[in-house]
């Protein structure tokens, strides 16, 4: 089996077409053919039916799909730590993040870190914490900051590094809301809630925190990316359960502390998330992804002594 074969797999599988993963790759379609059958007999089994032009994976290419994209990735990432080993200046992140830390701490840290190592080109990708797990499983990401805790078989190491308040988004004139300092889950239970799309972790948060307050959330719209929720918000369709950082920058709004006690006389701890920052067990970071963790960990440690951190947020850094 070779690099080339797989590449050449990945790229008919991506584009469902061999003309067109030929063109991708730029080189000819009757050699990409020739290789992807060479693979197939080398392990025995069709790699994608054909019936009709139309171009799907069979079960063992659906069974190789993950594990060529981890060789590949694995490979590439041998490749930049072989580079940064011989002395180049240059290298790569692959970082993951949430939305809701895009658009507050990790543009700060980012700055910090390409101040220090100007030569590292840093790749985010934004997304939900379920999908940022998965990406990163597929080696398609060298770190992630993700929410814990974690689906029981994944093979990631985690090192918790903040703590974040949640609290419920709602239009500053509201006046059902008004004067309010503090909402019970089971306040949400005839609100209408503005949903995050599938793969957000909020979106299992605040379902399950109404579950375990004895009801079904109802959903006046959902799907949405943060912005589109913070939107829909603003808007009133309805409310919805956010990080407490993720309000800066957005006057139409304000940020109610939730916490899931179901009567006046229970305790008033608040909801919140941990954030922590992921990598797989069985591949070591490269130096230039060392680095940045260094650098994000100073960082947090740095503001939270001088009290720059944004109220709703600690640090989970200690000396």
């Amino acid at each position: 089996m070779q690099l080339q074969q797989l590449s050449y797999f990945l790229a008919v599988a991506r584009t469902q077409h061999f003309t067109r993963a030929a063109d991708a790759l730029g080189v000819a379609q009757p050699s990409l053919s020739k290789q992807i059958r060479v693979l197939e007999t080398e392990l025995g089994a069709p790699l994608f039916s054909r019936a009709r032009g139309n171009i799907t994976l069979t079960p063992a290419g659906e069974a190789l799909l993950p594990l060529a994209n981890r060789i590949l990735a694995d490979v590439d990432t041998a490749r930049l730590e072989v580079q940064e080993l011989v002395g180049l200046r240059h290298g790569r992140v692959r970082l993951g993040a949430t939305p809701s830390l895009c658009s507050g701490l990790l543009g700060a840290a980012l700055r910090h870190y390409h101040d220090a190592y100007p030569g590292i080109r840093l790749l985010v990708e934004e997304g939900g914490s379920r999908d940022l797990i998965r990406q990163l499983t597929r080696g398609e990401l060298d770190l992630a900051l993700v929410i814990l805790p974690l689906p029981e078989d994944t093979p990631l190491a985690t090192t918790p590094i903040l703590r974040d308040d949640l609290v419920v988004a709602a239009r500053l004139d509201d006046a059902s809301l008004h004067g309010r300092t503090r909402l019970r889950v089971t306040d949400l239970r005839d609100r209408p809630l503005v949903m995050f799309r599938q793969g957000y972790d909020l979106r299992e948060t605040t379902i399950g925190a109404c579950r375990a307050a004895g009801f079904e959330p109802r959903f006046a719209v959902e799907g949405g990316e943060m912005d589109a929720v913070l939107r829909f918000v603003e808007v009133g369709l309805g409310v919805a359960v956010v990080p407490s950082t993720v309000l800066a920058g957005r006057p139409g709004l304000h940020g109610i502390p939730l916490t899931a006690a179901t009567d006046r006389t229970a305790g008033t701890h608040g909801l919140h998330r941990t954030v922590a920052l992921a990598h797989r067990k069985d591949v070591a970071p490269t130096h230039a992804a060392g680095a940045f963790r260094t650098t994000l960990e100073g960082f947090l440690r740095d503001s939270a002594a001088a009290g720059g951190l944004p109220i709703g947020v600690e640090s989970l850094i200690r000396d």
